[in-house]
């Protein structure tokens, strides 16, 4: 009986060694995991903004514009902050560059 116990506290020694040196692979699949996050998540949300601020500083008088909460207006004015959207005949709203959600075309 005594044999026995002592082989088996044998292989635990071991086996418990073979997992503290495979210290590096435990951390693939969360490398892997972060890369599947950074193309499907983080890039293509960086490049819509990109391209949202491009549209922003390329907005000129007369575009016909969208803001976020639905409003379709033509530009008649442009500050550094702010858009001067006409609505309908001399009905004009002031909102900001960045509540412009996109171009009507």
């Amino acid at each position: 009986m005594i044999n026995t116990a002592y082989a088996m506290g044998q292989m635990g020694g071991a086996g418990g060694q073979a997992a503290a040196g495979g210290g590096f692979g435990a951390f693939v699949p969360i490398i892997l995991m972060f890369v599947i996050f950074y193309f499907l998540l983080i890039r293509p949300q960086q490049k819509k903004a990109k391209e949202h601020q491009g549209m922003i500083t390329g907005l000129k008088k007369g575009d016909k514009v969208i803001t976020s909460g639905g409003i379709h207006g033509q530009i008649t004015s442009l500050d550094d902050a702010t858009v001067t959207i006409e609505v309908a005949d001399k009905v004009r709203i002031q909102v900001t560059r960045s509540t412009l959600a996109g171009l009507n075309k």
